[in-house]
């Protein structure tokens, strides 16, 4: 999901200037190159993709380009299917739109009008519009509601049932802040007017009209789905299959596609396909920005081709544990760029240079400053278990050189360890921006090397410390023992 991405930078910021530096410096990028083909295998490249969907739309013609493998092992083919995480949103925001264009709700009704059972600890709460749900500017934020709890919610009534003792970050409308929870939110308001659950919804007004025959959603991140394989995570390259970790995904970034149902979608987006479904001007309104959402339109994002160009491109990406996508489509041109890849990365940089390669603009050349980062967290890791092995295996002779030594000179001796053992439980617990042990399993996920170099410092820092205090009382009974006076000969 989108949140991940936008999480996973600020935590991942720190680290990657550094290494971003050094990637810089020693030319670790690859080049654009001016066929789409060549894109995608620079970007399996760079990145370590096991398998990629990728398509560039460009009037009738669609140009498909598949690589590498599923999770189980099977070459991907453009039936493979991949969670779209995000992208996920505008699928729920055109379920709204259907429901708009039939009169059953309004983009300005107050939710709790059309939602009886939304309440928070917030009397702000009755302020927020269908429309600000769909732009991320009801208030709503992680800083005041914790996305990343465990368990998550089963279903978009839990999420709306769990935010009646929430209150809101800020005035509604006033303020941008990317949270699924709208999302979910917006799920419930479609289950509750039409009557049914949302993937039905999604498949009998949506998929199925539009012959998405190959797509369906699921309630949470992580819950199997029929012809879904898993999908990986790639460390310096090295490629494991992996399940997702577990979330709430229902109307945020629950849908499950493959690459020819989501050109039927872009295609639709574009209104070359199914014009009788939407509107145009409700189709319109999808992809307009909306007042006080900075970039964000309804389920869509206004993006420049290339960095510090004027937006003029309607996109969306999305990023889950195990797997990433992005689309993309210019509606001046009508030329889209659509990819699917079943591991993380920068899907969106593939996407975009798969555009600007079609239309003409200038590519950017694609580096992934994560391979640095990975690498001195590996050799971090390394180095700071060889020292603590080290303290270990000394403990005995470190003990018996500070027999005689003071009291609050000792406890300095053990500060550093202590320290040690302390951040190394605690580091993945306040990056995300807030205490909480559950941000653990985010990091086991997101930055498993960071977890490993954490769960070192906190293992073997604590052995460290622990046996240095047992070898020093042992030295200290050791020292202070009775001497028993030789026996006679008799």
């Amino acid at each position: 999901m989108h949140f991940l991405r936008l999480r996973f930078a600020r935590v991942t910021s720190l680290i990657v200037l550094g290494g971003v530096l050094v990637a810089v410096l020693l030319g670790w990028t690859v080049p654009a190159h001016a066929t789409g083909e060549r894109l995608v295998d620079d970007y399996r490249s760079v990145y370590g993709t096991p398998g990629v969907a990728a398509a560039v739309i460009d009037g009738s013609s669609v140009e498909a380009i598949v690589r590498g493998r599923d999770g189980d092992g099977n070459a991907v083919t453009a039936r493979t299917r991949f969670r779209i995480a995000s992208m996920s949103k505008s699928m729920t925001a055109a379920a709204i739109m259907l429901l708009v264009d039939r009169d059953r709700i309004s983009l300005d009704d107050s939710v709790v009008k059309v939602l009886p059972d939304f309440r928070m600890a917030d009397p702000r709460f009755t302020w927020i519009t269908v429309r600000q749900i769909l732009s991320h500017t009801s208030g709503l934020s992680n800083s005041t509601n914790n996305e990343y709890v465990f368990p998550p919610p089963r279903g978009a009534q839990e999420v709306v049932a769990r935010l009646a003792d929430k209150t809101l970050a800020a005035d509604p409308g006033t303020r941008s802040e990317y949270h699924n929870t709208n999302y979910s939110i917006a799920a419930r308001i479609v289950e509750v007017v039409s009557g049914k659950s949302f993937d039905a919804f999604l498949h009998t007004e949506l998929f199925t009209p539009l012959g998405m025959t190959g797509t369906s959603s699921t309630l949470g991140c992580s819950d199997r789905a029929e012809g879904l394989p898993s999908a990986y995570e790639v460390v310096l390259g090295v490629a494991v299959a992996a399940p997702e970790m577990p979330g709430i995904c229902v109307g945020n970034g629950g849908v499950i596609s493959t690459l020819d149902d989501m050109v039927r979608w872009l295609r639709f987006n574009q209104g070359s396909l199914g014009a009788d479904l939407l509107s145009a001007g409700s189709l319109a309104e999808l992809h307009t920005v909306q007042p006080e959402a900075g970039d964000y339109a309804l389920g869509w994002q206004a993006r420049p081709v290339t960095a510090g160009a004027p937006p003029s491109v309607i996109g969306h990406g999305g990023t889950l544990a195990t797997w990433t996508g992005d689309m993309v489509f210019s509606p001046k041109t009508g030329v889209a760029a659509l990819v699917l890849t079943n591991s993380g990365g920068d899907p969106s940089l593939l996407s975009t240079n798969l555009l600007a390669e079609r239309i003409g603009a200038p590519a950017t050349p694609m580096s992934n400053p994560l391979t640095v980062v990975n690498a001195v967290l590996l050799g971090l890791t390394v180095g700071m278990a060889a020292l603590l092995v080290t303290a270990v295996v000394r403990a005995r002779r470190w003990a018996s050189r500070r027999r005689a030594a003071r009291r609050p000179m000792l406890v300095l001796r053990l500060v550093p360890l202590a320290l040690v053992t302390v951040l190394g439980a605690v580091l993945p617990t306040l990056i995300w921006g807030a205490f909480s042990f559950q941000y653990w399993i985010i990091t086991a996920w997101l930055l498993p090397l960071l977890a490993l170099f954490c769960l070192t410092c906190c293992v073997l820092g604590a052995v460290a410390l622990g046996r240095r205090l047992w070898c020093f009382r042992r030295a200290g009974q050791a020292t202070f023992a009775p001497v028993r006076p030789a026996m006679a000969d008799s």
